[in-house]
């Protein structure tokens, strides 16, 4: 039996290059001051879908939520294998915190209809590991989190491994079901020459209008519509064209988007800076370990 897998996948800041800049005063993240990488779990979620169509057959979407430079993570999903491509953008959905966000990827998910909905535990620019759950839970369909291992999948019934941290457990499920994956699931495939030479011009529509007003400032906005509709038809006849979504085309309630439908506010920000008055050397053998052990116990730091 063959299964559409559909991978839900975020471009986030790199947060090993955290500046002083990283903040916006409202609690948002500045995007712009780090550098954008693919959320590292959403690979392994990826990865599980692409090994699901690779062992049983079927197709693999890729979709993601995001600004038009959120294209970029659905480039490496194609190198990777994936077969398509959707990007959710919209200024409607800036500011949208867990809850939007799980709402708006919902719709998406639900005009695609899929026998298994794959994600990454949780991103690293939040770690709430909310989003996945959250999609189930308004997709009316079962859940199962923290998976490291698919150890069955026959028909309609999935069984999977858990890895609860001091332990594991096997879990059985019916399609269709959402599963969010852990980094040690597996090791994600690099992307393949063949198709990042293929995919590698690939692109959303209003990227495409991006670059036709780079080429030519002066070009009016019905020139680069009528220009942009043009190369689009032409991508997509290749197999190319990045299909981009709006909250109109996902018919999503605009009450329960962006910043209206995100309950959560930031109420404060507070940069913690740790300084020490004075330091001390530890000598690096059991002894000197031990002694400071033993300073830190009686000090009341440690117990």
């Amino acid at each position: 039996m063959a299964y559409h897998c559909v991978a839900l996948v975020k471009q986030v800041p790199d947060t090993k290059r955290i500046t002083g800049q990283a903040m916006n005063e409202d609690g948002t993240v500045n995007r712009a001051a780090l550098p954008a990488i693919f959320n590292p779990e959403d690979l392994n979620a990826l990865e599980l879908a692409l090994q699901i169509k690779d062992r049983f057959g079927g197709t693999v979407t890729i979709m993601t939520m995001g600004l038009p430079a959120a294209a970029d993570v659905l480039r490496q999903g194609l190198f990777r294998g994936a077969d398509r491509a959707i990007l959710i953008t919209d200024r409607r959905c800036a500011a949208s915190d867990t809850l939007a966000t799980s709402y708006i990827l919902s719709c998406g998910v639900r005009k695609l209809n899929p026998d298994i909905v794959l994600c990454g535990r949780q991103a690293i620019d939040g770690d709430t590991a909310q989003v996945g759950p959250q999609c189930a839970e308004k997709l009316g369909i079962p859940q199962m989190t923290y998976v490291e291992q698919l150890l069955k999948l026959d028909g309609k019934t999935i069984v999977v491994k858990r890895n609860l941290g001091n332990g594991w457990q096997e879990v059985k499920g019916k399609l269709p079901i959402l599963l969010t994956i852990i980094d040690s699931a597996n090791e994600p495939r690099v992307p393949c020459a063949k198709r990042l030479m293929k995919y590698k011009t690939a692109a959303c529509a209003v990227e495409i209008e991006q670059q036709i007003r780079a080429a030519d400032p002066t070009a009016s906005d019905e020139q680069i519509k009528a220009t942009a509709k043009e190369k689009c038809r032409q991508l997509q006849s290749k197999g190319l064209l990045i299909e981009q979504w709006d909250l109109d085309m996902l018919d999503a309630d605009l009450q329960w988007c962006g910043r209206d439908g995100s309950p959560t506010k930031v109420h404060r920000i507070q940069s913690v800076v740790l300084t020490a008055k004075e330091s001390k050397s530890v000598e690096p053998i059991q002894t000197g370990i031990d002694a400071m052990i033993h300073e830190l116990i009686v000090d009341r730091t440690l117990g």
